[in-house]
């Protein structure tokens, strides 16, 4: 993938990476070696950090009697401190979270506010950033965080998502004394569960008799369309420190934004004492915290006093069990049901802080603002240019793009692309697409494509009048997102000439949703067209 940015002379994101921290150059054992080889770099490369960290040490052991834990502890005491991208991992997890840890994405719904993207696919195999797609953000956090024992769980449109992570993920991951996979769970029906999955807390619960078969300690359980970078070993090290049943990852929000969220209120000691869906008015001022007790600096925390649920949680295995068996065995949701639940009973349901970059991919604007926000500078809104973090996908070898006389500026362009003479301006082209002369393409999303079609199935097209794969000659785009496999015509003008903001024309092959077209997979645009 290529980053193209005006002015920078080779991407600035690139630049910044790799200059942020000492540690950008380790080899990756070196990065995620054991306790001591993490601690020796600490010590050698930033001794005032290292030396300002102390750990009140857990010794777990006994994992498979359902999640009971021995624990010896020395009297400091640890807060959960806010995350970020950087590269230092102070966190020495006993036992080991590949042995310990059990990661759970959940695929989502159907996906409504995400169609026309969700028609043929689900959720999480819808495309990013060019060369990705969405659950290769939750997967490759988990891998990078030492956690490689992922289930995900899924019931919509699951074809393709199983041939991603079978392609990318399953020939890598097991092996001889690595007991590592990432498999997809998808709904079943059952003499106990007659029922597809109705929500989250359901879709665990309808696979617990798989999931309590894992030797783990916790259940890490995640959304599969979100998009962030989080090292989930900092995460489970804040709960078992904190002796917690449940941890929560929760966002800072200032107050425009905190009323579009599930907002949460803290104690002292960072516990969640209170949930509050949506509030306004009187009610949001109530849900004020004060976040520098997860570790926000006075200013900041004056700028963010509200935290919101995350959707991400970390459960002790027996806590889990007990809740979804016993106590709410009719509960469908985590985030409405279940959690708040677990705290009128009076478990320990702890905060933990990230403070980065996090982006829920529900609708198709936040969709298009997250794609394209990767080509901002100097410094894009999400980075695949992390070193002691990459984001993996499927290899797929395909050769370098090719820009024959183009005038590409502030875009990413995927692999295996071929680009003639036309301009692209602020967009995102995805793998394999392929472009012709005078085409304009700005402020867009173009998925790519599949698969090539060779040099005879276009001449058999044109010889019957059809459209071949990618963007004809003449045409100009802006403002859109072109989804994967797309025959766009020649001197065809999908620009929204009439600002309109919401239609569905799916037998036209198109939506408009905010104001941004969306052209459906596999569909045609015949020439002369102008949306």
């Amino acid at each position: 993938m290529m980053l193209i940015q005006s002015g920078i002379g080779g991407g600035g994101a690139i630049k910044n990476n790799a200059t942020a921290t000492p540690l950008a150059s380790s080899t990756a054992s070196q990065i995620f070696g054991g306790c001591h080889q993490r601690n020796f770099l600490l010590n050698k490369t930033n001794p005032s950090a290292a030396a300002a960290v102390t750990h009140r040490k857990i010794s777990l052991s006994n994992i498979s009697d359902g999640g009971t834990r021995r624990r010896t502890t020395s009297p400091n005491v640890v807060c959960p401190k806010a995350v970020s991208d950087s590269s230092y991992s102070q966190t020495c997890l006993d036992p080991d979270a590949s042995n310990s840890v059990l990661g759970i994405i959940l695929g989502g719904g159907a996906g409504t506010r995400l169609y026309p993207l969700t028609k043929k696919r689900a959720k999480p195999a819808v495309p990013l950033g060019a060369n990705y797609r969405l659950i290769d953000i939750p997967v490759s956090n988990c891998l990078n965080s030492n956690i490689s024992k992922i289930y995900v769980l899924t019931q919509f449109n699951s074809a393709s998502l199983n041939r991603h992570l079978s392609r990318a993920y399953a020939s890598n991951m097991g092996g001889y004394k690595n007991e590592g996979f990432v498999e997809v769970l998808a709904a079943q029906q059952s003499p106990e569960n007659p029922d597809w999955f109705q929500g989250t807390a359901d879709a665990v619960r309808q696979y617990l008799w798989l999931l309590e078969e894992q030797n783990v300690l916790e259940f890490l359980v995640l959304a599969g369309d979100h998009l962030y970078r989080m090292d989930y070993e900092k995460f489970i090290q804040a709960h078992r420190e904190s002796d917690a049943d449940i941890t929560v990852a929760a966002l800072p929000m200032d107050e425009k934004r905190a009323t579009a969220f599930g907002l949460m209120k803290i104690d002292e000691e960072g516990r969640i004492i209170e949930f509050s869906e949506k509030p306004k008015g009187e009610q949001l001022q109530a849900m004020k915290v004060d976040t520098t007790i997860l570790g926000l600096d006075d200013k900041r925390a004056k700028e963010m006093p509200f935290i919101a649920s995350m959707g991400i949680y970390v459960f002790s295995k027996n806590v889990m069990l007990d809740l979804l068996k016993e106590k709410f065995p009719k509960a469908n949701d985590f985030g409405s049901e279940v959690i708040p639940g677990a705290t009128s009973i009076g478990l320990r349901v702890q905060a933990y802080l990230y403070d980065g970059y996090w982006e829920d991919i529900g609708t198709i604007e936040a969709f298009y603002h997250a794609n394209l926000g990767i080509t901002k500078k100097p410094k894009p809104d999400f980075s695949f240019y992390d070193r002691s973090a990459p984001i993996y996908t499927q290899p797929r070898y395909l050769p370098p793009s090719k820009m024959l006389n183009a005038d590409v500026t502030n875009s990413v362009i995927g692999e295996g692309c071929v680009i003639k003479n036309c301009k692209i301006h602020h967009s995102v082209i995805g793998l394999r697409s392929c472009i012709s002369d005078g085409v304009i393409i700005e402020d867009t999303l173009l998925m790519g494509a599949d698969y090539y079609e060779t040099d005879s199935d276009r001449r058999l097209l044109e010889a019957k009048g059809g459209v071949s794969i990618g963007i004809g000659k003449n045409t100009h785009i802006r403002r859109a997102i072109i989804d994967k496999n797309a025959r766009i015509g020649d001197n065809v003008k999908i620009i929204n000439c009439d600002n309109v903001e919401e239609t569905a024309r799916e037998t036209d092959g198109y939506f408009i949703k905010s104001g941004i077209v969306t052209v459906i997979k596999d569909a045609l645009i015949p020439s002369g067209t102008i949306i």
